[in-house]
């Protein structure tokens, strides 16, 4: 158990394709933290930067380019990078300085301007690269491989590609009550049948897009709050940033292949659920003490992962939870309160962020017509390219 950090302020950028540089995100989703605070960004001691890659060229040093863009003050300054778990990955780092006693105050900014399309490696020819691999050999861009764990999912628990649709279905309806959202248009379980396939038995309304946004939280210690005068901030809990475990034996990204367990067992528990597992156990909370939670739904097959990943039901259960209405808004567990990706689309550095922005507002009681009644704990879930766990807990 760790001390809790609190959460002063959450801003963010609407996510859309707005056609301009990240840079302009990020700063409009800070301003807006900074706002919520209470704070001016001469206030501020320290400044993360979750960072994005573009042509090699690694987040156009994503902290500093923040801290200039709003004005040099002085302040400390970090760049992360851990694909999509940037954000959570920044958001500790902001965490670790506080506790260390580094900085009173931390302005955490993400953002991204995403291009069309799938994500692609960057340019050049690395063959030792899992992720160049994968997209050269195999031609396995990421709608392949949701589709392939679709497929698993399908063929291990019985899915099918209607309970899929009903992830989207749910995920649009509370994107339309989100004005952050960049597609805000309840769709029907025909209109997703109708879409495209994109990779079977996936199409185009059950794959998250690529997207322009920002999101931005001012984080402090608990003294430094109550000097500010916030006596009952959200508060986090608690931060997981686990890597995987030999063998891992589960379809994964970037690394299609998987490890053989002929001379080594599997671990008891995969990837994504060792990621919950630790933010549970340092939190000091258990599944059944959740009041919602916001999860990775890069596609609608694996939202449904997730809700077996993060203990809510039991393996291959997924489905029967979503049919009995247990994770929509009014349900016992909503997930994806937000609207999720499908709402949203992904803006890499900016997402993992974004969450934790919904954690709180939920947790403030400030989410509008999407609001979780009497939510208390709520995690924020998602993973990282190349072996990046990624999971919040945050408390009121």
């Amino acid at each position: 158990m760790t001390d809790d950090v609190a959460v002063l302020g959450a801003g963010m950028h609407p996510w859309g394709k707005w056609g301009r540089n990240f840079v302009e995100y990020g700063v409009a989703a800070a301003r807006a933290a900074l706002a919520d605070a209470g704070l001016e960004w001469r206030d501020i001691g320290s400044i993360v930067g979750a960072d994005t890659v573009r042509g090699g060229y690694p987040g156009y040093v994503a902290g500093a380019t923040f801290a200039k863009a709003l004005g040099w003050q002085g302040a400390r300054v970090a760049s992360v990078y851990a694909a999509c778990a940037s954000g959570a990955q920044a958001v500790n780092t902001a965490r670790t300085q506080i506790l260390s006693g580094l900085a009173d105050v931390v302005l955490v900014v993400g953002a991204d301007a995403a291009p069309k399309g799938f994500f692609r490696p960057a340019g050049g020819d690395r063959p030792d690269d899992p992720d160049w691999l994968r997209f050269r050999v195999l031609g396995a861009t990421n709608p392949t491989y949701f589709g392939l764990y679709a497929r698993r999912r399908m063929a291990v628990h019985g899915d099918t590609p209607e309970d899929f649709a009903q992830v989207k279905v749910k995920n649009s309806a509370l994107g339309a009550l989100n004005p952050n959202a960049r597609y805000r248009k309840a769709v029907t379980a025909d209109e997703v049948a109708a879409s495209a396939v994109v990779a079977d038995p996936l199409r185009l309304l059950d794959i998250c897009a690529t997207s322009d946004g920002g999101a931005a939280l001012v984080l402090s210690g608990m003294d430094f709050a109550r000097r500010h005068g916030v006596a009952d901030p959200v508060r986090i809990r608690a931060v997981s940033t686990v890597t995987p475990r030999y063998p891992n034996t589960v379809l994964d990204l970037p690394d299609i292949a998987t490890d053989s367990a002929a001379a080594v067992q599997p671990a008891a528990e995969t990837f994504r659920e060792s990621i919950a597992r630790a933010a549970y156990e340092e939190a000091g909370v258990g599944p059944e003490d959740l009041s919602f939670a916001e999860v990775y739904d890069l596609s609608t097959a694996l939202e449904l992962q997730w809700y077996e990943d993060l203990a809510l039901c039991g393996e291959g259960e997924a489905a029967k939870l979503l049919k009995e209405g247990t994770t929509a808004l009014g349900g016992r567990i909503p997930v994806n309160a937000s609207g999720g990706l499908a709402s949203f689309g992904e803006a890499v550095p900016a997402q993992a962020i974004a969450q934790v922005c919904e954690l709180t507002w939920q947790l403030r009681g400030a989410a509008g017509d999407r609001q979780v009644a009497g939510a208390r704990v709520g995690i924020a879930a998602n993973q990282g390219l190349f072996g990046h766990g990624s999971a919040v807990v945050a408390v009121r």
